[in-house]
Protein backbone atom coordinates (compact mmCIF):
# COMPACT_ATOMS: atom_id res chain seq x y z
CA UNK A 1 0.00 0.00 0.00
CA UNK A 2 2.75 2.52 1.15
CA UNK A 3 4.57 1.62 -2.35
CA UNK A 4 1.60 2.44 -4.12
CA UNK A 5 1.14 5.62 -2.68
CA UNK A 6 4.38 6.67 -3.29
CA UNK A 7 4.17 5.38 -6.71
CA UNK A 8 0.78 8.00 -7.10
CA UNK A 9 2.35 11.04 -5.53
CA UNK A 10 5.62 10.42 -8.10
CA UNK A 11 2.98 10.48 -11.05
CA UNK A 12 1.00 13.48 -9.55
CA UNK A 13 4.15 15.07 -8.82
CA UNK A 14 5.24 14.69 -12.41
CA UNK A 15 2.10 15.57 -14.01
CA UNK A 16 2.00 18.96 -11.47
CA UNK A 17 5.70 19.39 -12.64
CA UNK A 18 6.96 18.49 -15.90
CA UNK A 19 4.53 19.13 -18.82
CA UNK A 20 4.44 22.95 -16.90
CA UNK A 21 8.55 23.45 -16.81
CA UNK A 22 9.20 22.49 -20.23
CA UNK A 23 6.78 24.91 -21.16
CA UNK A 24 8.30 27.54 -19.27
CA UNK A 25 11.34 26.89 -20.44
CA UNK A 26 10.41 26.62 -23.96
CA UNK A 27 9.01 30.12 -23.52
CA UNK A 28 12.27 31.55 -21.82
CA UNK A 29 14.61 29.75 -24.80
CA UNK A 30 12.45 31.41 -27.35
CA UNK A 31 12.42 35.11 -25.48
CA UNK A 32 15.85 34.87 -24.98
CA UNK A 33 17.82 33.35 -27.82
CA UNK A 34 14.93 33.13 -30.92
CA UNK A 35 15.43 29.11 -30.64
CA UNK A 36 13.50 25.97 -28.68
CA UNK A 37 15.73 22.89 -28.28
CA UNK A 38 14.32 20.24 -29.84
CA UNK A 39 15.32 18.44 -26.71
CA UNK A 40 12.40 20.48 -25.70
CA UNK A 41 9.97 18.43 -27.62
CA UNK A 42 10.95 15.24 -27.34
CA UNK A 43 11.11 15.84 -23.59
CA UNK A 44 7.43 16.47 -24.01
CA UNK A 45 7.05 13.65 -26.04
CA UNK A 46 8.80 11.32 -23.80
CA UNK A 47 7.11 12.44 -20.92
CA UNK A 48 3.73 12.29 -22.55
CA UNK A 49 4.73 8.31 -23.68
CA UNK A 50 5.81 7.38 -20.00
CA UNK A 51 2.69 9.30 -18.10
CA UNK A 52 -0.10 8.00 -20.68
CA UNK A 53 0.22 4.97 -19.81
CA UNK A 54 1.15 4.93 -16.26
CA UNK A 55 -1.92 7.01 -15.56
CA UNK A 56 -4.15 4.51 -17.21
CA UNK A 57 -4.71 5.84 -20.77
CA UNK A 58 -5.36 3.38 -23.15
CA UNK A 59 -3.91 2.41 -26.32
CA UNK A 60 -6.80 4.30 -28.49
CA UNK A 61 -6.61 7.21 -26.06
CA UNK A 62 -2.94 7.44 -26.74
CA UNK A 63 -3.25 6.62 -30.43
CA UNK A 64 -5.98 9.46 -30.49
CA UNK A 65 -3.32 12.02 -29.06
CA UNK A 66 -0.66 10.88 -30.98
CA UNK A 67 -3.01 11.65 -33.88
CA UNK A 68 -3.56 14.95 -32.78
CA UNK A 69 0.13 15.69 -32.38
CA UNK A 70 0.72 14.81 -35.84
CA UNK A 71 -2.14 16.89 -36.88
CA UNK A 72 -0.61 19.75 -35.54
CA UNK A 73 2.85 18.61 -36.57
CA UNK A 74 1.42 18.15 -40.18
CA UNK A 75 0.01 21.74 -40.55
CA UNK A 76 2.68 23.67 -38.48
CA UNK A 77 5.40 22.16 -40.58
CA UNK A 78 3.48 23.78 -43.65
CA UNK A 79 3.62 26.81 -41.59
CA UNK A 80 6.90 26.63 -40.96
CA UNK A 81 8.11 25.78 -44.92
CA UNK A 82 5.99 28.95 -46.14
CA UNK A 83 8.62 31.13 -43.56
CA UNK A 84 5.19 31.68 -40.89
CA UNK A 85 6.90 30.12 -37.74
CA UNK A 86 9.86 28.57 -36.67
CA UNK A 87 10.77 24.92 -36.29
CA UNK A 88 10.97 24.82 -32.83
CA UNK A 89 7.43 26.72 -32.32
CA UNK A 90 6.24 23.86 -34.54
CA UNK A 91 7.52 21.07 -32.96
CA UNK A 92 6.77 22.01 -29.25
CA UNK A 93 2.85 22.93 -30.83
CA UNK A 94 2.91 19.30 -32.10
CA UNK A 95 3.96 18.16 -28.71
CA UNK A 96 1.73 19.98 -26.55
CA UNK A 97 -0.80 18.78 -29.12
CA UNK A 98 -0.23 15.38 -27.94
CA UNK A 99 -0.71 16.19 -24.04
CA UNK A 100 -4.05 17.61 -25.19
CA UNK A 101 -5.26 15.48 -27.17
CA UNK A 102 -8.64 16.19 -29.69
CA UNK A 103 -10.42 17.19 -26.69
CA UNK A 104 -8.72 20.34 -25.57
CA UNK A 105 -6.73 20.90 -29.23
CA UNK A 106 -9.23 23.39 -30.07
CA UNK A 107 -9.13 25.50 -26.96
CA UNK A 108 -5.16 25.17 -26.94
CA UNK A 109 -4.40 26.48 -30.17
CA UNK A 110 -7.71 29.38 -29.51
CA UNK A 111 -5.76 30.28 -26.24
CA UNK A 112 -2.01 30.57 -27.93
CA UNK A 113 -3.23 32.56 -30.82
CA UNK A 114 -5.08 35.09 -28.70
CA UNK A 115 -2.03 35.31 -26.82
CA UNK A 116 0.07 35.54 -30.21
CA UNK A 117 -1.75 38.20 -31.21
CA UNK A 118 -1.13 40.50 -28.19
CA UNK A 119 2.63 39.18 -27.96
CA UNK A 120 3.28 40.32 -31.58
CA UNK A 121 1.37 43.83 -30.93
CA UNK A 122 3.04 44.67 -27.76
CA UNK A 123 6.36 43.49 -29.75
CA UNK A 124 5.85 45.23 -32.69
CA UNK A 125 5.26 48.71 -30.32
CA UNK A 126 8.06 48.03 -28.42
CA UNK A 127 9.98 48.40 -31.48
CA UNK A 128 8.96 51.16 -32.36
CA UNK A 129 10.33 52.99 -29.30
CA UNK A 130 13.89 53.52 -28.63
CA UNK A 131 15.80 51.34 -26.50
CA UNK A 132 17.23 52.72 -23.16
CA UNK A 133 20.83 52.98 -23.29
CA UNK A 134 20.89 50.89 -19.99
CA UNK A 135 19.92 48.18 -22.10
CA UNK A 136 21.88 48.40 -24.86
CA UNK A 137 24.40 45.54 -23.66
CA UNK A 138 21.60 42.73 -23.41
CA UNK A 139 21.94 41.18 -26.46
CA UNK A 140 18.44 39.22 -26.40
CA UNK A 141 16.74 42.61 -25.98
CA UNK A 142 18.56 43.85 -28.74
CA UNK A 143 17.50 41.11 -30.62
CA UNK A 144 14.07 41.21 -29.85
CA UNK A 145 14.12 44.83 -30.47
CA UNK A 146 15.04 44.66 -33.50
CA UNK A 147 12.43 45.40 -36.26
CA UNK A 148 13.65 42.54 -38.85
CA UNK A 149 13.30 39.92 -36.19
CA UNK A 150 10.92 37.70 -35.69
CA UNK A 151 8.11 37.01 -32.87
CA UNK A 152 9.08 34.92 -30.27
CA UNK A 153 6.08 32.21 -30.92
CA UNK A 154 7.22 29.79 -27.86
CA UNK A 155 5.97 32.37 -25.53
CA UNK A 156 2.28 32.14 -26.81
CA UNK A 157 2.43 28.65 -27.25
CA UNK A 158 3.05 28.24 -23.76
CA UNK A 159 0.73 30.79 -22.14
CA UNK A 160 -1.81 29.05 -24.31
CA UNK A 161 -0.68 25.92 -23.06
CA UNK A 162 -0.43 27.02 -18.75
CA UNK A 163 -3.84 28.46 -19.34
CA UNK A 164 -5.67 25.33 -20.39
CA UNK A 165 -3.37 22.44 -18.86
CA UNK A 166 -5.26 22.86 -15.47
CA UNK A 167 -8.57 22.10 -17.11
CA UNK A 168 -7.57 18.76 -18.38
CA UNK A 169 -7.42 15.42 -16.61
CA UNK A 170 -3.73 15.70 -16.60
CA UNK A 171 -3.98 18.12 -13.46
CA UNK A 172 -7.97 17.23 -12.24
CA UNK A 173 -6.45 13.55 -11.30
CA UNK A 174 -4.20 14.98 -8.63
CA UNK A 175 -5.25 14.63 -5.04
CA UNK A 176 -3.61 18.13 -3.78
CA UNK A 177 -4.06 17.11 -0.29
CA UNK A 178 -1.40 14.01 -0.34
CA UNK A 179 0.90 16.89 -0.97
CA UNK A 180 -0.60 19.13 2.06
CA UNK A 181 1.41 18.51 5.10
CA UNK A 182 -0.53 19.41 8.65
Amino acid sequence: RTRDTGRIMILDLLRLLLFPTLMAFAASSDLLTMTISNRVSLLLIAGFLVLAPASGMGLTEIGLHVAAGATVLAISFTCFALGWIGGGDAKVAAATAMWFGFDFLIPYLATAAAFGGVLTILLLAFRHWPLPYMFSGQHWLLRLHHPESGVPYGIALAAGALMIYPETPWIKVVDLSRFITG
